[in-house]
């Protein structure tokens, strides 16, 4: 199960960073303010993601309600950081 867990983790770290460098190449091409917040949303998603599999390792999943609690609360900033995105348009 741990196995399956990093390697899922490790999925969504790649595509979130590919997110993150297109829309950073995206805004350095354009000075598009939503692409601005588009890669600053994903990079929270992706943080969150790396900071909890860091994290449940660390602590040997023992304090799993509370890895969770902080992944969703940085996981919800990132994604309004990206419905703003979409928003600003």
């Amino acid at each position: 199960m741990e196995v399956a867990y990093v390697v899922l983790s490790v999925a969504l770290v790649v595509a979130g960073l590919t997110l993150v460098a297109l829309a950073a190449r995206a805004y350095l091409e354009t000075g598009s303010r939503s692409m601005f917040l588009l890669a600053i949303g994903f990079s929270l998603v992706v943080a969150a993601a790396v900071a909890t599999t860091f994290s449940a390792f660390l602590t040997d999943f023992s304090r799993s309600r509370l890895l969770l609690t902080i992944n969703y609360a940085v996981t919800t900033i990132g994604y309004v950081f990206i419905v703003t995105s979409v928003r600003t348009q």
